[in-house]
């Protein structure tokens, strides 16, 4: 299985946004996420890192 939990994250800390990610599309404010499930969630930040290792994707609010 190569799926990617996704995260967001606030200053020190990571806030699991959704498990099992098989699809990041981007939209013209964030990102829809899409899980093996059929799950999507929307978010509006930015792709910060990404963690292929460990199938992590991380995201961060923009500062404005």
């Amino acid at each position: 299985m190569c799926e990617a939990n996704a995260y967001l994250i606030k200053g020190d800390d990571q806030e699991l946004l959704m498990e099992a990610v098989d699809s990041i599309e981007p939209e013209s404010d964030g990102f829809r996420l899409v899980n093996i499930f059929g799950e999507q969630k929307f978010v509006r930040a930015a792709i910060h890192s990404l963690s292929l290792v460990d199938h992590k994707v991380f995201f961060k609010k923009n500062d404005s």
